[in-house]
């Protein structure tokens, strides 16, 4: 192919046009104003947010619902440096992310310049590649790796370009996607196949867990085919409340903190359990109300498209390095030609019938009165007035962990959760991402008080952009996980937990958006679809009783304290156990 002369700018433009990338977010700098000089011809929207950790949950939120890479950019030094939160999360949680980042000037580097950094050092540990442009004649090159490494291990790459070679020449090409990689993968080694079919077609109690690779390759039509042939009950993995319809008869809800006990019961009673796109993570399994439901004595069929995550968690009887569609899809076809060997009606009704004791338990729990409103209520009530379809992006916290019971999905790529990495804030600026890739979609966040506060400066965002997404904040007035475990296991003794704000109904409007405070349970539904169809920036303030708090999040892993110094022995908990 025949090489063009280009500026550094238009090599990443072009590249950036030859990948389909339609927005990149970030907050205007210097280094890279001769790039985004570019944009508006190269028909590429820039969207302003307020603080560069949004710009890389945005992107993170797009990625999950559209399957394709996002892209983030910030001024060199401090404005990528406070991506470093959202891009560990996009990174933890497998989804696809391009950084671009500028660095100090090739010639002043060790210099201690102005907002110089070692990017490609802070970067590495959080990223499955940190990439230094070497010279400016690779620079198109550099960009193309990073969008293989970004869809090849699904995660988030770094791309950092000293800001003096946007200006620099080179003669090069660009590429169509196809030609420097490959998104299709096959279904796994054949013999492996073989076994796991083997042990399926004679199961006596087969489970599946369904994760995000089942969403990720939209493979929940695949799924479901296996789940009825082998009539297999089916739990989501942690987070991935849509990995699997709701409305189906084998759904059983998800596994984890706040999850189904539906679902945990029935996969502790399993003999075999056909895990398929999720490496099962550690904390996604953590035994939950006193059931351990990865118990050591059901023989596991773990299928993952990443050959480090096969029983690192938990050891497994067979591991599939395979695309969770493929393989689903062979199993099938292999499981049909091999026949089932014994029947299993009275399995699938026993699960049946728990998860009808479980959505009970959840019911009558939300109708527990709250002052002013219990927490369930109001998410009870909100997931009653979400339109089919609805795209929901939960936070950290109390109350987004309690949403882990309620909601519930029939198609993929609906529920954008902060996964392992854990950090607040990440919520909303996920779901303005997410209304990016799927405007034709309502979108609702739901975030704590506490988690607000690090995300309402987005509402600017929004409202400048005009991306409607709705913002259902709970206000209970705290930190809820942390003063829960203060209540647990430090005889409540508050510190750092209350917090006081504003009324967010009013400061969203004052920020341009509609906002309504709500005090009622019964007025939740009204006021979520009016917000909803009024199609613009919206937040909704939910009152919720303080004292109605879930479970420690971590009871794994905090302890009762003791103290030896005389100061503080009237704070051993040997002296108010009692």
């Amino acid at each position: 192919m025949k090489k063009i002369r280009m500026s550094g700018s238009e090599a990443i433009a072009e590249t950036l046009v030859a990948e389909g990338v339609n927005h990149v977010a970030g907050i205007v700098g210097s280094a890279f104003m001769d790039l985004l000089d570019l944009f508006p011809d190269a028909g590429i929207r820039f969207i302003s947010v307020r603080h560069e950790q949004s710009a890389a949950h945005m992107e993170d939120g797009y990625a999950r619902v559209t399957g394709k890479a996002g892209v983030c950019i910030g001024q060199n030094g401090p404005g990528i440096t406070n991506m470093v939160t959202g891009v560990a999360a996009a990174n933890m949680a497998h989804t696809p992310l391009v950084v671009i980042a500028p660095s100090a000037m090739s010639t002043a580097v060790g210099w201690n310049s102005f907002q110089e950094c070692d990017q490609v050092s802070v970067f590495r540990a959080i990223t499955k590649k940190s990439i230094r442009v070497p010279n400016p004649s690779r620079i198109a090159e550099c960009l193309r790796t990073a969008f293989r490494i970004a869809y090849a291990e699904r995660g988030a790459v770094l791309y950092d370009i000293p800001r003096d070679y946007f200006y620099a020449e080179l003669e090069d090409v660009i590429l169509e996607p196809k030609r420097y990689r490959v998104d299709k993968r096959g279904p796994g080694a054949p013999e492996l196949l073989d076994e796991a079919v083997s042990i399926l077609r004679d199961a006596e109690r087969p489970a599946i867990i369904a994760g995000r690779g089942v969403v990720d390759s939209d493979a929940i039509p695949e799924v479901v085919a296996l789940a009825e042939y082998l009539k297999a009950p089916v739990a989501c993995s942690y987070l991935h409340n849509d990995a699997f319809p709701a409305s189906h008869p084998l759904w059983m809800g998800p596994i984890g903190y706040m999850g189904s006990k539906a679902a945990m019961l029935t996969l502790s009673e399993a003999d075999v359990i056909l895990a398929i796109g999720t490496r099962l993570s550690a904390f996604g399994t953590i035994p939950q109300y006193g059931i351990s439901y990865i118990t050591g004595e059901s023989r596991i069929i773990q299928v993952d498209i990443n050959p480090l995550n096969i029983g690192q968690i938990h050891p497994v009887e067979v591991g599939i390095i395979g695309d969770a569609k493929e393989t689903a899809r062979e199993l099938l076809a292999r499981l049909k030609k091999a026949g089932i060997s014994v029947n299993r009606d009275s399995w699938v009704k026993t699960a049946m019938e728990r998860r009808k004791e479980w959505e009970k338990e959840i019911y009558e729990l939300a109708m527990i009165e709250g002052k002013p409103i219990n927490p369930r209520r109001a998410l009870y009530e909100l997931t009653k007035a979400l339109p089919k379809g609805t795209i929901v992006a939960t936070d950290v916290g109390n109350v987004a962990s309690i949403a882990n019971s309620y909601l519930k999905f029939d198609e993929g790529r609906k529920h954008i959760a902060a996964c392992t990495f854990g950090n607040t804030g990440f919520a909303y600026p996920a779901a303005l991402g997410a209304k990016l890739g799927r405007p034709d979609l309502p979108v609702v966040a739901i975030i704590g008080d506490g988690a607000w506060g690090m995300s309402l400066h987005e509402v600017s965002t929004a409202v400048e952009h005009n991306i409607p997404v709705v913002a259902c904040v709970f206000n209970n007035q705290s930190w809820g996980a942390e003063k829960r475990n203060q209540i647990d296991f430090y005889n409540s003794r508050f510190i750092g937990v209350d917090i006081k704000g504003p009324c967010f109904a009013e400061v969203a409007k004052v920020m341009g958006a509609h906002g309504v405070r709500v005090n009622r349970a019964d007025e939740i539904c009204a006021v979520v679809e009016e917000a909803i169809e009024l199609n613009r920036p919206a937040v909704i303030e939910i009152m919720v009783d303080p004292e109605q708090l879930a479970p420690p999040f971590r009871r794994d892993a905090l302890r009762f304290p003791r103290r030896y110094l005389p100061k503080y022995r009237h704070l051993d908990y040997e002296n108010w156990k009692k």
